[in-house]
């Protein structure tokens, strides 16, 4: 199989607004020499860590991603050039893109700089292998996810509909998430109000469920058929705090203000309480246990 190569980038970048996937870290003690400048052997790690990143910013849990596409990327090739030096406690921005798109191959450009300075530029090749590490073709998903990722383009289709529809996809991350990961029992998981709610669910480029969530009417619809609630919000794990979580409860916040709702409620675990004020929600009352975790109620005015 031949596939003519697609050149994304053609000039090196000279500046981080260049670079869509960015990322920022502190330089620690432990990555500078006696002149507390960086070791140079430690900007590979600031480039591993970008290129985590980036597959964060496609929207793709790594090892279950690889798992869809059928292979891994494997680094084939480094060329790394140093322009000036980062010193304890600079804080470095790294940039991270893809400039090419091969037959089997990918290649990315790195970018390190500290206030807008380059520091350190980079080019890796990395060649796409089935699991006896034998190099195969790129998969048209992967390319696609690239290209929309380097056009602007958003990463994600967020989805509302029922449980016929959207439900297969919505449970197998609310089970990765409420039962293998926190230990909820899956008979409390899946209830009767399943088949009622409205879902939304954010849909990648390899048609994965990565965030979800439900809502339906108050408990207490007789007194308060304004209220809606929303429930069961999952998010991905590796892909935490991409603002997936905010797409999937503000669609559904939406779907509440389009049906003429005067308010949303959820319980909220604690550990996402910051979550849901930054997104417009208010505490009210006291803190409480369901299904052994603590949770406080939370509500927004329409």
């Amino acid at each position: 199989m031949s596939v003519t190569p697609i050149i994304l980038f053609s000039q090196p970048a000279q500046s981080l607004s260049e670079f869509r996937c960015r990322n920022r870290q502190r330089v620690r003690w432990s990555e500078v020499d006696l002149q507390k400048v960086v070791f140079n052997a430690h900007y590979l790690n600031y480039v591993d860590i970008g290129m985590s990143e980036y597959w964060r910013q496609l929207a793709v849990p790594y090892e279950e991603g690889t798992q869809r596409l059928g292979g891994e990327l494997f680094l084939k090739a480094t060329q790394i050039e140093y322009h000036a030096s980062a010193r304890l406690d600079d804080v470095v921005d790294i940039g991270i893109r893809v400039t090419r798109l091969g037959t089997t191959s990918v290649q990315f450009e790195a970018g390190i700089f500290c206030a807008d300075r380059l520091l350190v530029s980079a080019t890796m090749v990395y060649v796409f292998a089935d699991g006896a590490q034998r190099p195969v073709p790129l998969p048209d998903a992967y390319r696609q996810m690239v290209q929309r990722y380097e056009a602007g383009e958003e990463m994600v289709e967020v989805k509302t509909g029922s449980w016929n529809v959207l439900g297969q996809e919505a449970m197998r991350l609310r089970m990765q998430v409420f039962v293998r990961e926190q230990g909820i029992p899956e008979e409390i998981e899946a209830d009767e109000f399943d088949v009622t709610s409205l879902h939304a669910v954010a849909i990648n480029g390899l048609g994965m469920c990565v965030a979800t969530g439900r809502m339906l009417p108050s408990v207490n619809q007789e007194s308060r058929a304004d209220v809606m609630r929303i429930g069961r919000m999952a998010v991905a794990r590796p892909l935490r705090g991409t603002q997936l979580g905010r797409q999937v409860l503000d669609a559904l916040v939406d779907a509440a203000r389009r049906q003429g709702k005067r308010q949303v409620e959820l319980h909220a675990q604690c550990t996402a309480e910051n979550f849901y004020r930054r997104a417009g929600f208010s505490v009210v009352g006291e803190l409480y246990e369901e299904a052994g975790i603590p949770h406080v109620s939370m509500t927004k005015d329409l």
